[in-house]
């Protein structure tokens, strides 16, 4: 593919992950008509084709996904050699305080923090978890630099960076409830048990996640109320109430005493990056950049 420049490479490998032509032309900001002439130039230099096109689905042909496992960690390579001589010039250095709020946040925040230090070897980075009951507090006294915690948070100083990813969301019943022998639970059936809660979070964010009454209008009656995810379990197993929470906690904190029944019609747990909006330094943005690309990473590989 002599002549080929990096962005119609970019092209090629975002079209071969996305497999459809208007979501490529989305991230990388042009026209689908630039999409299809660039992989056409790409199919002329090569003489064959690289991906299979009908009214309904672009697919990768053998050749494509040669090409595509071909480029990708290439591709990878001059990516970080540019981001590591950039940083250079930016002087990304010192320290970089990032937390997370749940298990399966610090998976990410783990695993972009690898690929942050390989780059910016001069910025000391540590990981924290943040507290359930306040992930904004370490964020106005400093603390913290770059939380990854569950949204929504509506604060005037705070900046809301991008969703990363979102979780359907489960309730965890005790397994002696009836609920527990269900395929799926409603928003409606939350007016039938006590609901665990959290204390020490925003008002809106309590309603949002905790609210008191059912989308038509009955009352849901309150259990106890804790600042603890431990004792959020302890409690359901107790037989004192159930909890809201993602599904991805049943892979993380399983327990005899529970059971995690997903919602049939609830809305998803979302999770997104805050920052202060008198922190946006170039590390902070270095590593925002950093946890989007190992998020859809992670998305692309099922993780």
């Amino acid at each position: 593919m002599d002549g080929v420049e990096l962005r119609e490479i970019k092209i090629f490998l975002v079209l071969a992950e996305e497999l459809h032509f208007g979501r490529t032309a989305e991230r990388m900001r042009v026209t689908p008509a630039r999409i299809s002439q660039t992989i056409k130039k790409q199919e002329r230099a090569i003489g064959a084709e690289l991906f299979k096109r009908t009214s309904r689905s672009v697919q990768l042909t053998p050749t494509g996904m040669v090409l595509r496992d071909g480029l990708a960690v290439g591709y990878q390579q001059i990516k970080e050699a540019l981001a590591a001589a950039a940083a250079a010039v930016r002087g990304i250095t010192g320290e970089l305080d990032v937390a997370y709020s749940a298990a399966w946040c610090g998976a990410l925040v783990v695993a972009a923090t690898d690929v942050f230090r390989a780059r910016h070897p001069n910025c000391l980075v540590r990981i924290n978890e943040s507290l359930l009951l306040d992930p904004v507090s370490p964020l106005r006294n400093g603390t913290h630099d770059i939380p990854l915690v569950e949204l929504p948070i509506e604060e005037p100083d705070i900046v809301n960076g991008p969703v990363l990813f979102s979780e359907p969301r489960v309730l965890v019943v005790p397994r002696s409830h009836p609920f527990a022998q269900r395929d799926t639970v409603s928003l409606e059936d939350l007016s039938e048990a006590p609901l665990i809660t959290v204390t020490g979070q925003p008002q809106y964010f309590l309603d949002h996640h905790y609210p008191h009454r059912t989308p038509k209008g009955r009352l849901i009656p309150r259990g106890p109320s804790t600042t603890a995810w431990q004792e959020v379990l302890a409690l359901v197993g107790a037989g004192k109430g159930v909890s809201p929470t993602c599904a991805r906690a049943a892979q993380y904190y399983s327990r005899p005493d529970v059971v995690y029944v997903p919602f049939s019609d609830a809305p998803l747990v979302e999770y997104g990056l805050l920052w202060t909006a008198t922190n946006s330094t170039p590390k902070v943005q270095a590593f925002i950049e950093v946890l989007l690309e190992t998020a859809r990473s992670s998305a692309l590989a099922g993780l």
